[in-house]
């Protein structure tokens, strides 16, 4: 066991040496909704976490992410509100194009995401209770598509990206979520 640990640790410290591995921390603002559920509004919320980027190619990068992230929806003229929080794992595609030789690029990037319910609130007037409860319908496990762009300057980066989700997070209504992100890679 302790042969396989070092085995893995070497693999990884490896791979990061060969600079083909670069890490990166990200943070920003999410405005999320959600589908079929009547005259929903926008809930402004957050997400924070720590990327990886694997370059596949001189222009081609697979770019993992592990995110806490804030969803949820507001019910427009009541005081219906779900703040619902998410580790989430996304997994983009993404192709690098330099803009200018001083290290300014545009990304362009797409893939799946897998997120798991970890926490939240819904709100009605004075009374909340836990998002997640099980007679609330509330499913923990959301997946779906996303896509973005990126510009980097450098080691910092800003990001805009878009997200679609594909299961049933509560009855028929499925997760939308735009991030405006910024942050730094090392």
């Amino acid at each position: 066991m302790k042969k396989s640990l070092a085995l893995v640790l070497f693999a990884l410290i490896s791979m990061t040496a060969y600079s083909q591995v670069s890490w990166n921390a990200k943070a920003g603002l999410n405005l999320s909704n959600v589908t079929n559920a009547g005259d929903t509004g926008v809930k402004p919320g957050f997400q924070l976490g720590v990327g990886m980027e694997y370059q596949l190619s001189e222009m081609f990068f697979l770019q993992p992410s592990l995110m806490l992230s804030t969803k949820g929806y507001k019910v427009k003229n009541t005081e219906i509100t779900s703040n619902r929080m998410y580790v989430e794992l996304p997994v983009m595609a993404a192709v690098r194009f330099a803009v200018t030789e001083y290290g300014q690029n545009v990304v362009i990037k797409a893939g799946p995401y897998a997120a798991y319910g970890v926490g939240g609130k819904t709100k009605v007037g004075n009374t909340s209770w836990n998002s997640f409860e099980k007679n609330t319908g509330a499913k923990r496990f959301d997946f779906g598509l996303g896509c973005g762009v990126a510009y980097e300057i450098n080691q910092f980066f800003v990001d805009l990206t878009g997200e679609v989700g594909l299961a049933n997070t509560l009855g028929s209504s499925k997760n939308i979520n735009f991030a405006l992100g910024v942050g730094y890679k090392f």
